[in-house]
């Protein structure tokens, strides 16, 4: 493969998994590479090492989510301003703000607060499944725990997950046919989701509870209640973002788990490991591909020359198979230590529900190694569209029911 070869932007290239031969050609030769896009005259920087995401994700004045917001594509002007009201693209000292407000749902202590009910859920998902010997592992398990969490902890009824579901494919999942016809399909999400919001918080001033959306309608920025606008973007974020990158996880671990079956029995030997195992299939997944940052300033990354406005493109993937980071990068090792990666982003955006994520992943892990210890792929793993999310679609799997298991 040559450099004229990459094409990190054809969603193509990502269907069969995270390009990582391109992207470690990119570490090696390029890894400052710029990108054309098709249809598009502006192209974009592709940032591979480790090193580099750290530092531009360390350096908001120089490298902001705002200026172009931190998804790849430009966005329409009208566009632009409303998605600009979501924390994701907003730099300091409107973001420190805003994420001030709500990070106090998310403070260690609710956290751990949130693990009995959490390891209940599990049990009932993985219950629910286990005498039926097969399942879709995405649909059936690993999507349900994240929805049934992130339900209670904004304060959506639990039978209305589905929808999160539904609103959080055709969001995340443009570039999958399976998931939205058009880019208009994809709006008309945003615009369910956002009127779902004001529903939900038309009935939490009047009757408040203990969640989010209790906490966002009482709160303030700067002495000033939250606009509509700015609570329904903080309710996307939230609700997609809150059970998508944790679905996709799960998923992704236990293929890699599967598929290095190794690893598994270390884990059926000693379940004390799955903390460090969790941490493996962070960085081995990585969930997120990639976020833009638009340069505010003329400068360098390498001695490239960024111009002012120039997109810059961090692939965490890339930065997590480093090889001058990770000893043996493309091996899958549930004892792996120290194990720095940064599948959670790194600097002023580092994912508030980072403590959430790990507490559900754990608690899954746990709970199937003790309820489907021979699980295995009953067929092939259909992969997510998209060179944003690395995503799994479908993954059938089977298992003995625990009845078998018990006679055997």
């Amino acid at each position: 493969m040559e450099l004229s070869d990459i094409d990190l932007v054809n969603p193509d290239r990502w269907v069969k998994g995270v390009p990582h031969e391109e992207l470690r050609l990119l570490r090696q030769k390029a890894p400052v590479f710029w990108q054309d896009m098709p249809g598009s005259d502006a192209g974009f920087w592709a940032v591979t090492k480790y090193e580099d995401v750290v530092a531009i994700s360390k350096d908001p004045t120089t490298f902001s989510s705002y200026r172009g917001t931190a998804l790849l594509r430009d966005l329409p002007k009208d566009d632009l301003e409303q998605t600009r009201t979501i924390m994701l693209n907003m730099d300091p000292p409107q973001h420190s703000k805003y994420r001030k407000l709500v990070s106090q749902g998310f403070t260690p202590r609710m956290t751990a607060a949130l693990e009995p009910r959490i390891r209940k859920a599990t049990a009932e998902i993985l219950d629910e499944v286990a005498q039926r010997g097969s399942c879709d592992f995405v649909r059936d398990i690993s999507a349900e725990l994240p929805l049934i969490v992130i339900a209670e902890l904004i304060g959506i009824p639990v039978e209305d997950r589905h929808k999160v579901f539904d609103w959080s494919n055709r969001l995340i999942g443009y570039d999958d046919p399976e998931f939205q016809t058009s880019e208009e399909d994809g709006k008309m999400a945003a615009m369910e989701i956002w009127l779902y919001a004001n529903q939900l918080a038309e009935l939490r001033k009047k009757d408040p509870k203990d969640d989010l959306v209790s906490l966002l309608m009482t709160s303030e920025v700067d002495g000033e209640k939250l606009t509509e606008m700015e609570f329904d973007s903080f309710f996307l974020l939230l609700a997609v973002a809150g059970n998508e990158t944790t679905r996709n996880l799960i998923s992704g671990g236990m293929l890699a788990l599967i598929e290095n079956p190794s690893e598994w029995q270390k884990l059926l030997a000693n379940p004390s490991l799955v903390p460090s195992a969790v941490e493996e299939m962070l960085r081995w997944v990585s969930p997120v591909s990639q976020f833009r940052r638009t340069a505010t300033r003329d400068t360098q990354i390498r001695g490239q020359q960024i111009k002012e406005n120039d997109k810059v493109v961090v692939y965490y993937q890339s930065a997590n198979r480093d090889e001058d980071v990770f000893k043996d990068p493309y091996t899958f090792d549930v004892t792996r230590s120290p194990n720095n990666h940064i599948a959670f982003g790194i600097g002023e955006h580092f994912c508030l529900g980072a403590n959430l994520a790990r507490l559900e992943i754990r608690v899954m892990f746990e709970e199937l190694l003790k309820r489907m210890p021979d699980i295995q792929l009953a067929g092939p793993v259909r992969r997510l569209r998209s060179n944003f999310i690395n995503g799994i679609k479908e993954m059938p799997v089977k298992f003995t029911p625990p009845r078998v298991r018990a006679v055997g």
